[in-house]
């Protein structure tokens, strides 16, 4: 070999040794930046109480709940729903089985009732159902996560009226009388959430309607939520509703939408 090739060889080896860099260590990847610590929160009691006092109420209405009860073959009461009971529905309701969706409201409810906003004490939720028994929800209630409990949850207070505590006299759901309207604070700002309302960002919807210095004297904002499988929330059912919104150019689900 001669030594024109050595030296290039050499010079070659020697640059690839200048380009090769090691991969960091993970120490080295990790980031030296604190973590920022949350504030401290007050307890959920001490929430409620200050929030009551000084910031407005939102209002919840989950409309056309498809909550109906059925007698099974036992003699017991079920929430009809569209999985146990399609056949009930063809042959004798002669109804669409995909009507009949309780999960929608259960989904709902959990959405509402775990939300941070319930938690503070700023959230009161209602739901109507498609037979037109309204019901009032204490914010209080822990909502049954699997829909077999909420199934015969439905079905004591469709049959009873009301919902109590275990181990308190505290009525947890409770059905009171209509129309929804008697039950809306004065001056109070009604909207309807539908895919086909105008749209707003969501972030500057919030802005709008609810402003960060808020008083008691703010009027609360409401908003009715469809909670059934198909159809949308009209005017004509609600005349009392100013404007329909949508926070969406896509349909979602109510959980979806509430979230």
């Amino acid at each position: 070999m001669s030594d024109s090739e050595d030296s290039s060889s050499v010079s070659s080896s020697s640059s690839d040794e200048e380009i090769t860099v090691a991969p960091p260590s993970k120490k080295q990847r990790v980031a030296s930046a604190p973590l920022e610590i949350a504030p401290s929160v007050q307890s959920t009691d001490q929430q409620r109480k200050s929030s009551q006092a000084s910031k407005q109420k939102i209002i919840i209405l989950l409309d056309q709940a498809r909550l109906e009860t059925v007698k099974n073959r036992k003699g017991l009461f079920e929430l009809l729903n569209c999985d146990d009971h399609r056949d009930l529905c063809k042959k004798k309701l002669k109804r669409d089985p995909k009507e009949f969706r309780p999960d929608i409201a259960h989904q709902e409810l959990l959405a509402l009732i775990d939300s941070p906003l319930n938690k503070s004490g700023s959230l009161q939720v209602y739901f109507r159902t498609n037979k037109n028994v309204l019901v009032e929800v204490n914010p209080s209630i822990r909502i049954p996560r699997t829909y077999k409990r909420f199934s015969g949850l439905m079905v004591q207070l469709l049959h009873k009226m009301k919902i109590k505590a275990g181990n308190t006299s505290t009525t947890l759901m409770k059905v009171i009388k209509g129309p929804f309207s008697q039950h809306l604070p004065p001056g109070a700002r009604v909207y309807g959430m539908s895919c086909q309302g105008t749209l707003y960002s969501p972030n500057g919807l919030a802005t709008a309607l609810i402003p960060d210095e808020q008083t008691s004297d703010s009027p609360p904002v409401v908003f009715v939520i469809g909670a059934m499988a198909a159809g949308h929330i009209t005017v004509e059912d609600h005349p009392y509703i100013e404007k329909m919104i949508s926070v969406s150019e896509y349909p979602l689900s109510g959980a979806a939408a509430i979230s």
